[in-house]
């Protein structure tokens, strides 16, 4: 498996693809993930067209188990985030 992309490297390719330099596309990564992290933290989702749609999801009060003393625990109700990925990458990947 290859590594994963890291932010400079994103910014790299990012800038190259716009035909700016890394300040702006540095700029226009953080914008879009503060927009993404605004609306998903309030409740809403944020389709990406082409990547998918990410979104929080209510998780209700469960019992879980402690893997170190197999003891039953109980969990509170928690949100979690989630995505769901695009067909047209799911094709791209596969095909």
């Amino acid at each position: 498996m290859a590594k994963p992309m890291t932010k400079t490297q994103l910014v790299a390719a990012l800038a190259e693809e716009m035909g700016a330099d890394k300040k702006d596309a540095a700029t226009a990564l953080d914008a879009i993930t503060g927009l993404i992290t605004k609306e998903v933290s309030g409740g809403g989702a944020v389709t990406l067209p082409g990547v998918g749609k990410i979104y929080c999801r209510e998780r209700p009060e469960r019992m879980v188990r402690n893997p170190a003393t197999g003891e039953q625990i109980k969990k509170d109700a928690d949100k979690v985030v989630k995505m769901t990925i695009a067909k047209a990458l799911k094709d791209s990947v596969n095909g």
